[in-house]
C-alpha cells in the first residue's frame, strides 16, 4: 500500500485532507459541503458513540429523537438564537405535488409553497422545548434529562472533512431543572464527561473553561467548553456545554408547579459533541506514516499477518493464530487475521501501519519453529520478538502502554507550546508560532475584537479551576483578574 502523501511540515492542512481520504475514513460527497463517512471511519465514530452513550446513561440521561424539520416560527421565538443561526440555516420552502403534463406533452414537476417555511435543524433547542411544554407540569417531572443522536445542517461556505461540513453527526443533550443551581451543576457535570472522554478514550488532553460573551452559544447565558491543541499549534473546540438560564423556557412558556404549587419557569442546559471529534483524533496523534489511533477507539486493535509459502505453511500458521486470536478476544481485544492471498505481507504491513492499527503481529514458519512472533507497535514503530507463551499478556499490556504514551506525548506537546506573555508585542510574536498563549485581557469585547482582527487569534476560554492572578491587559493596560487562553483555531 502506497504511503506517499504530503508531510505535516510541508503542508499540514493538505496532510490532514489526504490522510482522511487515503486512510478510508471519509470522502467528499457530490452534495456540496457534505461528506461520506466510510466504514472504517464510521467504525471509529461508533466506538466514540458507544463510550459516550454509556457515560450519558450512567449520569441519568435517556435517549429520544425529535424531528429534522423545525417550523421557522419556533426558531424566531428566542431572539439571540435566531440571530445566531440566521446565516447557517437551510430552509425548505416548497414541496413537490406530482408530475403533470404542461400541455405540450412534456412532463414537469409541480410544486406548492409551504404555509410555513421549515428549517432543517441546525440544533434542536426550539423543537425540543416545544415538546417539553407538554411534558413538564410539576416539580415531579424534573429534572428532565434527554439526549438525542442525530444529524444537523449548518450551511458552511468553507468545508473540511469532519472539521466543518454542511451536514454532520452529533449528539445533543437538552435538560430541564427546577433551579438555577441544578442547571449550572448539570452544565459543568457534562463538561466533565466530555473532558474525561477526550482524555481517557481519545488520549487527547483538553483545557476546561468558559467562553467569553461574544463566543457564547446563541441563546446561552454561559458556554462551557473543552479546547484541544492540534499538532500544527491551532486550537480545536472539542465540545461545549451551555447553561441556557430560563431563555428557552420563557420563549416556549415551559413552567412547572413547585412544591408550594407556585408556577415557575424551568432552568435549561444543552450540550453536544460531533464528528468534529474524528478530526481532532486524526490531528492529535497521526504522523507522516499515516493514521495513529489510540487502542480504546481503534476498530482493529491487533492485526495478525501470516508470512508463508504455499497452502501447507498457511494452514500450520493459521492453526497457531487461531489460539492467539481467541485468547486476545477473550481479553476484549479486537483482532483481524489477514490471510488474504491477494496481497503480499509487506503490503499488509504498510496498510495497517497507515490505517493506525495499534499493534501488528507477524508470524511465519521460522516463528513456528522458535515458538515466537514479531510484535510491532504503531505509536513508536518499535518491533519486538515475543514468545508465543507470553504474547497474550504482552499485547494486553501494550494496549495500556500505547494509550498512555499517546496521551503523554500530546500532553507534552501542549505543555511545550503553552506560553505566558505580558505585552502585546510579545503576544503578536508568540501567537505566530502557534500554541496556547496565556495573557491578561480587560474583559471587553472591543479589546477582544481588536486582537482578533489584528492577529486572527481568539480567546479560546477563560480557564476553570485556575489561580486568580491580577495583572494588566496587554492592549489597554486596564486591570485583569486572571490570564485567558488565546490561540488561532479551526
Amino acid at each position: 500500500m502506497a504511503k506517499d502523501f504530503t508531510s505535516r511540515e510541508q503542508d499540514y492542512s493538505k496532510w490532514y485532507n489526504e490522510l482522511v481520504v487515503k486512510a478510508d475514513l471519509a470522502e467528499s460527497s457530490d452534495v456540496r459541503g457534505c461528506m461520506v463517512i466510510k466504514p472504517y471511519g464510521y467504525a471509529i465514530w461508533e466506538k466514540m458513540q458507544a463510550a459516550l452513550d454509556k457515560m450519558f446513561k450512567d449520569t441519568g440521561h435517556q435517549n429520544a429523537y425529535f424531528p429534522l424539520f423545525i417550523p421557522k416560527s419556533y426558531l424566531s421565538k428566542e431572539a439571540d438564537h435566531v440571530e445566531g443561526f440566521a446565516k447557517e440555516c437551510a430552509v425548505v420552502t416548497h414541496y413537490r405535488l406530482k408530475n403533470a403534463e404542461d400541455g405540450s406533452g412534456i412532463v414537469v414537476d409541480e410544486t406548492a409553497k409551504l404555509e410555513e417555511e421549515l428549517i432543517i435543524r441546525p440544533t434542536s433547542e426550539t423543537i425540543i422545548w416545544n415538546s417539553y411544554k407538554k411534558w413538564i407540569q410539576s416539580y415531579r417531572d424534573l429534572p428532565l434529562l434527554i439526549n438525542q443522536w442525530a444529524n444537523v445542517v449548518r450551511w458552511e461556505m468553507r468545508t473540511r472533512l469532519f472539521l466543518r461540513t454542511a451536514e454532520f453527526l452529533w449528539q445533543e443533550g437538552h435538560t430541564a431543572h427546577a433551579t438555577k443551581a441544578e442547571a449550572i451543576e448539570e452544565s459543568e457535570k457534562m463538561l466533565g464527561v466530555y473532558a474525561e472522554f477526550a482524555e481517557k478514550w481519545m488520549a487527547m488532553p483538553v483545557l476546561k473553561g468558559v467562553k467569553t460573551e461574544s463566543e457564547r452559544f446563541a441563546g446561552a447565558l454561559e458556554t462551557y467548553c473543552i479546547e484541544a491543541l492540534m499538532q500544527d499549534g491551532k486550537a480545536l473546540q472539542a465540545g461545549t456545554s451551555h447553561f441556557l438560564g430560563q431563555n428557552f423556557a420563557k420563549a416556549f412558556d415551559v413552567k412547572f408547579a413547585d412544591k408550594e404549587g407556585k408556577l415557575e419557569h424551568v432552568w435549561a442546559t444543552s450540550w453536544g459533541v460531533s464528528t468534529r471529534l474524528m478530526g481532532a483524533l486524526v490531528m492529535s496523534h497521526s504522523d507522516d506514516n499515516g493514521l495513529v489511533l489510540p487502542p480504546m477507539l481503534a476498530p482493529i486493535q491487533v492485526a495478525i499477518v501470516p508470512i508463508y509459502r504455499g497452502l501447507e505453511q498457511l494452514e500450520t500458521i493459521s492453526s497457531k493464530v487461531s489460539g492467539i486470536k481467541s485468547s486476545l478476544e477473550e481479553k476484549g481485544i479486537s483482532v483481524k487475521y489477514d490471510d488474504r492471498d491477494t496481497h503480499k505481507p509487506g503490503w499488509k504491513f504498510a496498510e495497517y501501519e497507515f490505517k493506525g492499527v495499534p499493534v501488528r503481529i507477524a508470524i511465519g514458519p521460522r516463528d513456528i519453529e522458535n515458538g515466537t512472533v514479531e510484535v510491532a507497535r504503531r505509536d513508536t514503530l518499535e518491533k519486538k520478538i515475543v514468545s508465543m507463551d507470553e504474547v497474550i499478556d504482552y499485547v494486553a499490556q501494550l494496549m495500556v502502554e500505547i494509550q498512555e504514551n499517546l496521551y503523554n506525548k500530546a500532553d507534552s506537546y501542549r505543555t511545550d507550546n503553552t506560553h505566558e506573555v505580558n505585552s502585546y508585542d510579545e503576544f503578536k510574536e508568540v501567537i505566530e508560532k502557534g500554541g496556547f498563549v496565556l495573557a491578561h485581557w480587560d474583559g471587553t469585547s472591543k479589546t477582544e475584537e481588536k486582537i482578533k482582527q489584528e492577529t486572527k487569534a481568539t480567546i479560546r476560554c477563560i480557564l476553570l479551576d485556575t489561580k486568580k492572578e491580577e495583572g494588566s491587559c496587554i492592549i489597554t493596560g486596564n486591570s485583569s483578574p486572571q490570564r485567558v487562553v488565546f490561540a488561532k483555531s479551526y
